[in-house]
């Protein structure tokens, strides 16, 4: 997700006013080895199985359309990864002195660190099934607010920010003014506060200063977010990470105890890769004026999509991002997306491919319900048979999927649906950006490093519990 944004629209006004209303509420004022941190995966939002996919297919569009068209303008460890039934995946991180401790969503498409804060914080249309906890700066003595005047303040707001502190003098050693308030757009909803430099607190070791945004006004959020993308306020940049990995529960473990682990890795200075790895390089990020937000994603060099062992002929122009324009094209991998989204022209060929050989009766009625499509009644096949779904990578690398990775059973799995989505559901389409954003549902039972230093990307298939 991008950077925050500012608009004049008497909304957007309106809502960065009780921004500022809130803001009275708060203060004013080392281990090198490998951090394992807890990964999770609420109970379902709806009972209804098929209205459950409806609301994943609905975000991972609105999600998709949002990385394609952001509104944008001018230490080691491991941690648990936790997975819930909106669609993403939390850890839990601690926060001042004393730690205080939150969860917050780990997001590859983004690279803003945020939290609910303070006693006052609302958040509007966040119907979820837990709670959302807030950080309290009042309660930790570590807790400052960040200054106009200091350098990190551009890294929300740009370089040229300091213009903006109209009562500081660039070489007063005494400004008062703060950071300028933040107001971040995300598919779902967006969020709103000001920034904090703050002590993060991560097993064995403490960060100080770490810059987090203390969100007093959010919509659609059911949590905090850690920005694991590549900007410099992303948790993986403020921490000099070498690399960082991850791998994903199965979804059935949606809104559990059980979780999985995030490996935040911060001494790995060598060129050797993991055994067991398969790797596929980065690709060069497109520059794309008035689009920041796609120099945080992670491209990877996506050639063919097989089909039953059977590859698609996919035109050339999508499959890789054009850096003149409006950066069409290409493929980015996102743990903020559920159902993996491919544009309209890459859906029709991948689907057409895949219903010639499934050869069983469409579910109309069951593909205006949930959104997915196709979807196809296999109770009278004798020997169900699906094909298999491969993607292939640069340098060689293949993802080659198991089947709960791209299909959902329904009605006593008496209907099967293809797991992938495209445009014409929630909304309008949008030229420019990713033609394909790889979702966190395919990345089930996967191990993924980020080989930040070697400028790659590893996976191998192992049960992630």
């Amino acid at each position: 997700m991008p950077p925050p944004a500012f608009s004049s629209s008497p909304s957007l006004l309106c809502f960065l006013f009780l921004v500022s209303l809130l803001l009275f509420s708060l203060v004013s004022s080392s281990s090198d080895s490998p951090i394992a941190i807890p990964l999770s995966a609420s109970n379902p939002s709806s009972p209804d199985p098929y209205r459950n996919l409806r609301n994943l297919v609905s975000a991972s569009l609105i999600r998709a359309r949002h990385l394609r068209n952001p509104k944008t303008t001018t230490p080691n460890s491991t941690t648990p990864l936790f997975a819930h039934s909106y669609g993403a995946y939390s850890i839990s991180l601690s926060f001042g002195t004393p730690p205080q401790t939150l969860p917050l969503i780990m997001d590859t498409g983004s690279d803003l660190v945020w939290f609910p804060c303070t006693r006052r914080y609302v958040c509007r249309n966040c119907s979820f099934s837990t709670s959302i906890p807030s950080f309290i700066p009042k309660s930790s003595s570590s807790s400052k607010v960040l200054g106009c005047l200091n350098p990190k303040c551009g890294w929300i707001h740009g370089s040229n920010v300091q213009s903006r502190c109209r009562d500081c003098q660039p070489t007063s050693p005494n400004c008062t003014q703060i950071c300028p308030p933040y107001l971040v757009f995300y598919g779902s909803g967006i969020t709103g506060g000001i920034m904090l430099s703050e002590t993060l607190d991560l097993p064995g070791k403490g960060v100080p200063d770490f810059i987090v945004g203390c969100s007093v006004v959010s919509t659609g959020q059911p949590a905090g977010i850690a920005g694991f993308g590549r900007g410099p306020p992303s948790l993986p940049s403020q921490l000099g990470l070498k690399k960082f990995s991850y791998c994903l529960l199965s979804r059935r473990y949606d809104d559990t105890t059980e979780s999985s682990s995030l490996v935040l890795d911060g001494e790995s200075d060598s060129g050797r890769k993991t055994a067991g790895l398969t790797y596929t390089p980065f690709v060069q990020n497109p520059k794309v004026a008035g689009k920041h937000a796609f120099s945080v994603y992670y491209y990877l060099g996506l050639r063919h999509i097989a089909v039953g062992g059977n590859h698609v002929k996919i035109p050339y122009k999508y499959l890789f991002p054009r850096s003149d324009g409006d950066g069409d094209g290409g493929t980015i991998i996102d743990s903020g997306t559920t159902f993996t989204y491919v544009r309209a022209e890459i859906f029709d060929l991948v689907t057409a491919e895949f219903e010639r050989q499934v050869q069983s009766k469409r579910e109309y009625e069951v593909e205006r319900i949930t959104g997915l499509r196709p979807c196809f009644n296999i109770s009278r096949l004798k020997t169900p048979s699906l094909p298999s779904l491969t993607l292939k990578f640069k340098g060689g690398a293949k993802m080659e999927l198991p089947l709960a990775n791209y299909v959902a059973f329904l009605g006593s799995d008496e209907v099967v649906c293809l797991t992938i989505v495209t445009d014409g559901v929630a909304g309008k389409d949008f030229s420019g950006g990713p033609a394909i954003i790889l979702g966190n549902f395919q990345q089930q039972n996967f191990y993924v490093e980020y080989d930040l230093r070697n400028e790659r990307l590893g996976f191998r298939q192992q049960p992630c519990k």
